[in-house]
């Protein structure tokens, strides 16, 4: 293990967070609402931090391996959820304890939008501003664009590359250097934000509105600069423009560069996850639609209702969590069936949360390929995604994460109710949590400020577990991880 690597990365990767301050600083400023200091004074000390740990190893150089992206990557998320508390804590206009600040600094870095907080709408803009902004870096994940200028500081960046990006396919590369990668694939997440800014603008939000949703948007968090969350604009031109980033902010952005670069829509539909995900998402509408219809909610307003039903299926199913109705309160088995939608989330190599779509598009292909078997003992079947054979390998990653996703969703429930929650309530804050989504539903269906410290912390451990996608972090407690 390359200690000397990981502290200067961690601190280079601190004193580049502490930046981060600037723009809700400005703010701040601009509006007069006393923010100015607090996060003055965040910069200040993060930056400081930084620099304690890369001083005394500014000079060290060498490739970082496997094991120490893993590291950095789970240490710096975790100290990064936890110094990001630092504004929430030295606000003078919020009283919040160190579990909320935690809890609301890391919710918005793992894009899981869950929050303690009300009263919203009467918060300083530049406080607003930076839970949306945490929510922008955490989506495409800023050690993703650290690593762009890592290799010029002596550090390799490949591994953190690997530890960092979700999937089962991973190891692709969209350019032969990793830095190229980095900076390609946030040239295109901040041209779909910019879109989605100026499209939030032409629909009828304010400027800060506008840009601060389009944070949360793109990087499918959830967060709102309002109590009522999207459905305070209560139009559905915004909620179509919202399904439409959030959308693709779910597909993979391996996929989005593979259509730019060939400048061919087709290359979407070439892609099996991406087919996948489509079916899905009109199975989830159509299911919405019919029950909605038959319940008689929006039953006069036929239009309305297929439009709350894109939008609430794709921001569940997404892991997004935004509302444009209380959906909590539809009938029959509505709100459960939004809920379970995000455990299968969106494509591999997004910034939705959940298993991802591939992953259970092979597990049911496998399952079928083991019935096939069944009946035919002696024949050899193979599992195709597309016009691809999947290799072994592959299947006992995918069968092995989502047996370990099962057994940590059960887990997790059972400690929420130990904590004294009942089980819809416990399953409503597993799902919100483990799969970075955020809402609620039952008893934290107007969010999480009254669950108890304990429910708290653990939800912050599963909302880093599934923005690492469990192994990430799992490999740290294995005794083999820390052998020489």
């Amino acid at each position: 293990m390359h200690y000397a690597l990981i502290t200067k990365t961690l601190g280079v990767l601190l004193m580049i967070f502490s930046f981060t301050m600037a723009p809700p600083a400005l703010l701040a400023w601009y509006f007069q609402d006393g923010g100015e200091l607090p996060f003055a004074s965040a910069f200040a000390v993060i930056f400081f931090l930084g620099l304690l740990l890369w001083l005394p190893t500014w000079h060290r150089r060498g490739e970082l391996r496997t094991r120490d992206g893993f590291l950095i990557v789970t240490l710096f998320w975790t100290v990064l959820g936890s110094i990001g508390a630092l504004p929430f804590l030295l606000n003078p206009q919020l009283n919040i304890s160190l579990t909320d600040a935690v809890f609301e600094s890391i919710s918005g870095i793992t894009t899981t939008g869950g929050t303690v907080l009300s009263g919203l709408d009467n918060l300083p803009p530049s406080l607003l501003f930076y839970r949306q902004q945490l929510q922008w870096l955490g989506g495409m994940g800023i050690i993703v664009l650290a690593i762009a200028i890592l290799p010029l500081l002596g550090v390799g960046g490949m591994q953190l590359y690997r530890a960092e990006m979700p999937g089962p396919m991973k190891d692709a590369k969209l350019t032969p250097r990793i830095a190229e990668t980095a900076k390609t694939l946030w040239f295109i997440y901040l041209a779909f934000t910019l879109l989605c800014a100026f499209f939030y603008r032409l629909a009828g939000m304010s400027w800060f509105d506008a840009i601060s949703h389009s944070f949360s948007t793109v990087a499918t968090g959830g967060f709102s600069t309002h109590d009522a969350n999207m459905a305070y604009f209560d139009s559905t031109l915004i909620n179509m423009i919202g399904a439409v980033f959030i959308f693709l902010g779910s597909i993979s952005f391996a996929l989005h560069f593979a259509v730019f670069r060939g400048r061919n829509l087709k290359e979407y539909f070439y892609d099996p996850e991406f087919r996948s995900f489509i079916t899905l998402l009109l199975g989830y509408v159509a299911v919405l639609s019919v029950v909605l219809w038959a319940y008689g909610v929006f039953q006069q307003t036929p239009g309305t209702l297929f439009s709350h039903a894109i939008f609430q299926a794709l921001s569940f199913s997404s892991s997004t969590g935004f509302v444009s109705t209380n959906a909590s309160l539809w009938p029959s088995f509505l709100p459960y069936f939004l809920v379970f939608t995000s455990f299968i989330g969106g494509c591999a190599g997004s910034t939705s949360g959940g298993m991802k779509v591939i992953r259970v598009a092979l597990f049911f292909r496998q399952s079928f390929r083991e019935l096939k078997q069944m009946i035919y003992p002696s024949a050899v079947f193979s599992v195709q995604f597309g016009r691809r054979a999947v290799s072994s390998t592959i299947m006992q990653a995918v069968w092995g994460f989502i047996g370990v996703y099962i057994f940590l969703t059960v887990l997790f429930i059972m400690v929420f109710m130990a904590t004294g929650l009942d089980f819809g309530t416990a399953f409503s804050a597993t799902a919100a949590s483990l799969n970075n989504l955020g809402q609620g539903i039952e008893g934290v269906a107007h969010g999480f400020g009254g669950l108890s410290n304990a429910a708290k912390w653990t939800m912050c451990f599963a909302m880093l577990l599934g923005r690492l996608e469990i192994f990430t972090l799992l490999v740290l407690f294995t005794p083999l991880f820390w052998r020489q």
